[in-house]
């Protein structure tokens, strides 16, 4: 499951969480999200609103839909919330963070393993592994 945790020093960073969840409700999330990551010029401007409504309309995106969810701020109560979670509950301070567990027998996630930044892939083979040899 991917999380949004836009992080208040990046001031672009909440809309861009609105923008890929309003992308979302027309099923294009992750096309959005990685234009939105995809960007080659390190330039702190470019997920400010009006680079983001451009990345929206190069996908093809109801202009219409998208702008009346990213503009009437229809995900910032649940992305507040699901922060507020990932840190009352998982201690999360920051990004990238990833928590690793299994799937209970009542629906539930169990988080096992938590790791923070962006390590090398070993760190995430090891810590898989480690869970599947446990059976879970």
């Amino acid at each position: 499951m991917f999380m949004d945790f836009p992080l208040d020093m990046h001031k672009n960073a909440m809309k861009a969480s609105e923008a890929g969840l309003c992308a979302g409700d027309q099923g294009k999330f992750w096309e959005l999200s990685h234009k939105m990551f995809d960007n080659p010029t390190n330039n702190p401007t470019y997920l400010e609103k009006d680079n983001i409504v451009k990345l929206a309309e190069e996908l093809g995106l109801d202009m219409a839909a998208f702008k009346a969810c990213f503009d009437g701020g229809k995900y910032v109560d649940d992305i507040k919330k699901r922060m507020a979670e990932g840190q009352s509950k998982a201690g999360l301070t920051g990004t990238p963070a990833f928590l690793l567990g299994y799937i209970q027998a009542d629906g539930k996630v169990k988080a096992t393993k938590k790791i923070v930044g962006a390590g090398p892939f070993t760190n995430f083979k090891t810590a898989i592994d480690e869970l599947l040899s446990k059976g879970k």
